[in-house]
């Protein structure tokens, strides 16, 4: 027998091999039943729930930066309600909103239930902070200050005028501007990334100007939370396809 071998069939090798192979089933075993934290069992339209044959695993504890701790898994259950229908009534066809569609949390409107406070610093501050409040940034010599402009909707309708732009400071990013609405009754965030800005004004493709007043609202004014950024950016998506019947037709 040569270096190594235990008996003519068997040697270190090859041991140290399977050894491998009973390693790394084990490490996608683990992987694949943490990945069950969230979101197990999984529920159909019916009701009805299946965990599958991998146990979904015991609860652990998280400490948040917030030092609040929460349990994963658990049994809280779904967050939230969409307002939605199947269109057939059986599992697998398209789901069609059910009342205002900007609203009704499917489709691009789908938004996730976030932690309800604003994303921290690493010194306690709120990352997204109202521009007028971080003396030390503001816009580039080399790009269209928005702030004055009058923001329209997709048919150049005038929603309102912009006042003032919110930074991600950590980031250096623009996030969202802060739009008056033409009527004065509130102002609202739509964020950067539905915003085409020229030198002579915004345009937001995503809404039509009677639809504005519906932007979801933050709780303080100088600050917005997890929550409300999920909701916001919700409902602007939801208008690409939703804010008038024709975006629901194939373009061909």
């Amino acid at each position: 027998m040569g270096t190594g071998a235990i008996t003519s069939y068997v040697d270190v090798a090859q041991l140290v091999l399977y050894a491998f192979w009973i390693f790394f089933a084990g490490v996608i075993y683990y992987l694949v039943r943490e990945n069950r934290r969230e979101g197990y069992p999984l529920e159909t339209w019916r009701g009805d729930s299946a965990e599958g044959w991998i146990p979904i695993p015991e609860p652990k504890a998280y400490r948040l930066t917030s030092g609040e701790i929460v349990y994963a898994p658990n049994d809280k259950g779904p967050l939230r309600n969409f307002s939605a229908e199947r269109v057939h009534g059986s599992e697998g066809t398209p789901l069609e909103p059910v009342g205002n569609p900007l609203l009704a949390g499917v489709g691009p409107g789908s938004w996730t239930e976030r932690a309800d406070h604003p994303d921290l610093d690493s010194h306690g501050e709120p990352k997204i902070r109202p521009l007028s409040q971080v003396p030390e940034c503001n816009v580039s010599d080399k790009d269209p200050d928005p702030r004055g402009m009058t923001l329209v909707d997709a048919n150049e309708d005038p929603v309102g005028t912009v006042r003032d732009l919110w930074i991600d400071a950590p980031e250096m990013v623009f996030r969202y501007l802060d739009v008056e609405l033409a009527d004065g009754s509130r102002r609202a965030l739509v964020p950067m990334t539905f915003c085409r800005i020229t030198r002579e004004r915004v345009k937001v493709h995503a809404l039509l100007a009677s639809q504005w007043a519906g932007v979801p609202a933050t709780k303080s004014a100088g600050s917005i939370t997890l929550l409300e950024e999920e909701k916001i950016s919700a409902y602007f998506g939801a208008g690409l396809l939703y804010a008038e019947p024709t975006r629901l037709e194939p373009l061909v």
